[in-house]
């Protein structure tokens, strides 16, 4: 009997995907990683480097630059491919440029005989995992993009900051496009199990409720300052994706608040948006349909329809209507 290997293929080995790569190394996810890009000596001495730590990692792993052929027997194709946000530059800028790039890698992917789950997380990553889908034709549950898995870590990480508690015992989600229209879901937020609103209101002395917008424009904002100080935002999402990584590599079963097709949950048709979503070995097994407040499903419609909008004319540009 041939015991299994997860396999994972790396495309892009930038800022993001050299950090997911030392992530997936140093968390121990995944048996197999191949890297691949179009800069070969960058990939290589990436590749060198990393096998450099096995001695220190917490399991073996077989790490190598490789070619597009290697996607084959891959369970998982991350995609952290093309062009970077610049300071001042929106994700939704970066939709005509890097959708092209998209084209030739899915394509390349494809060809491989890949049957696997691509993992998307180049902005804007709604719209590119949307147009993975189409290039690939896989189903909808086997495309995934990080969505807003990094904003609610965000959100996570203020909160603990603020109640002074573990992040691991905050638990909120934000929703909607992973950019400027997202939208904290406070309706479901809590500090070890008690309402964000009940917490505050526990204690006025210490919690004002207005400090919630102060906190949100913080998570929403985050990457324009990161970007501003250092170039670019890339070990937190690096994190998230490895977090993914596992979630479907061990079968979990995990709540994350992915880039997930809907197609009539939460009163949106035919898009891919930041939702939580159940992951597991087979991708995206389950939407769930959070009961959001009259202002909440008012805010996450209004950032479906700027997704949908923005995509318009590309998807005309690549069906060529």
């Amino acid at each position: 009997m041939v015991e299994r290997v997860n396999r994972v293929a790396l495309i892009g080995t930038g800022a993001v995907g050299s950090s997911y790569a030392f992530a997936l190394l140093n968390q121990g996810v995944a048996d197999e990683l191949v890297m691949i890009d179009l800069n070969i000596d960058k990939s290589e001495g990436d590749a060198m480097d990393l096998n450099h730590g096995l001695a220190f990692a917490p399991s073996s792993k077989k790490i190598w630059f490789g070619d597009y052929n290697d996607c084959q027997k891959a369970d998982i194709v991350v995609i952290t491919a093309g062009a970077n946000q610049k300071p001042g530059e929106t994700r939704l800028d970066l939709l005509e440029k890097n959708t092209a790039v998209f084209q030739s890698i899915v394509e390349s992917v494809m060809s491989s005989g890949f049957d696997g789950i691509f993992v998307v997380a180049t902005n804007p990553v709604d719209i590119l995992t949307y147009m993975t889908r189409e290039f690939s034709k896989l189903p909808a549950h086997r495309v995934i993009g990080s969505g807003t898995i990094l904003d609610t870590a965000r959100l996570r990480y203020q909160l603990s900051e603020y109640f002074d508690v573990s992040a691991k015992n905050v638990h909120g989600y934000i929703i909607g496009e992973h950019g400027d229209s997202e939208l904290p879901v406070w309706s479901h937020t809590t500090i070890g199990g008690q309402s964000v609103f009940d917490r505050i209101q526990d204690s006025p002395e210490k919690y004002n409720i207005s400090d919630l917008d102060d906190i949100f424009e913080q998570v929403r904002d985050a990457a324009y300052h990161i970007i501003k100080r250092k170039g670019a935002t890339h070990y937190g999402i690096a994190m998230g994706l490895v977090r993914l990584t596992r979630a479907i590599l061990h079968n979990e079963n995990a709540i994350l608040t992915v880039s997930s097709h809907l197609d009539g949950i939460y009163g949106v048709e035919d898009i891919y948006i930041g939702v939580p979503a159940i992951v597991n070995r087979s991708g995206i097994r389950e939407i769930i349909p959070l009961h959001l407040t009259e202002e909440e499903n008012r805010k996450f419609l209004d950032s479906a329809s700027i997704l949908k909008e923005t995509m318009k004319p590309v998807l005309k540009q690549y069906k060529g209507e």
